[in-house]
């Protein structure tokens, strides 16, 4: 996914399948990719990120019609780093994507300085980052933005003073209040964010998509008009026809510029 689709719909599964239930998971989404109209590379790319067991698999299962992508990534690229797994190899392996900061990860410790660090692993290997960023308690659309952005700028600073921006990026706003719940975040305080999110990202140069997440599924895309570029998705997309549905909303929509 080094060539960026001008919509992006993609999906972590973060620990919730079996094996076994991945990758008949992904067979599915499979056929979906085969058989959907709005798939393709002038259209909707389907991103998937499994487990880091299931990777080899997908990837033999998933084929060139989805770009895969891994749930994390190690800062060093090699050496003695337990339960790590560095860049060369996801690239290897058939991985094209890293995601990087999610508020899960961000939870358990992870700062700006480790994200950073994780971007530059990333970039300097190939791998598009897929950089969440987002706010943790809830507040007005503007002061979101503004925080967001900061955010953004804090963790892209690494890439910037090593030269390797500008590259492929996608940025996912996950405010973290509505990760898990009921809803999503209102359309207009998306579209607050996102649009400043878009703003900055056109400073750093590039082929760049800003998705959505948080509570995202089938319906909230029409809802956000053209203020994203796609939807990353989580428990919503474990039903394979959920994804129909929203592949069904991307048909024939651009967002705005």
């Amino acid at each position: 996914m080094t060539a960026l689709p001008p919509t992006i719909v993609a999906i972590s599964l973060k620990m919730y399948f079996t094996h076994a239930r991945t990758l008949e998971w992904c067979r599915r989404v499979r056929g979906i990719a085969d058989s959907h109209d709005a798939v393709g590379p002038d259209g909707t790319g389907l991103l998937v990120l499994p487990t880091f067991p299931a990777l080899v698999g997908a990837r033999e299962i998933l084929g060139d019609a989805v770009a895969l992508g891994a749930q994390d990534v190690a800062v060093a690229d090699h050496g003695p780093h337990t339960g790590e797994v560095g860049a060369p190899e996801l690239a290897e392996i058939g991985c094209t994507v890293a995601e990087i900061g999610h508020a899960e990860r961000r939870a358990a410790g992870e700062d700006d300085s480790v994200v950073g660090a994780k971007v530059v692993a990333a970039l300097r290997n190939g791998l598009v980052p897929l950089v969440c960023v987002g706010e943790a308690t809830r507040t007005g659309p503007d002061a979101a933005a503004a925080g967001v952005a900061a955010e953004l700028d804090r963790v892209l600073a690494p890439a910037r003073d090593a030269g390797l921006l500008p590259a492929p990026l996608i940025v996912a706003y996950e405010p973290h209040w509505a990760i898990g719940a009921p809803e999503p975040a209102p359309a207009e305080h998306v579209a607050a964010v996102c649009g400043r999110l878009r703003t900055e990202l056109d400073s750093v140069g590039g082929s760049t998509r800003v998705l959505y997440g948080g509570s995202a599924g089938p319906g909230l895309l029409g809802r956000l008009g053209g203020t994203v570029h796609g939807l990353f998705l989580g428990r919503s997309a474990h039903d394979p026809d959920a994804i129909v549905r929203v592949l069904d909303e991307t048909t024939g929509r651009e967002a705005d510029t």
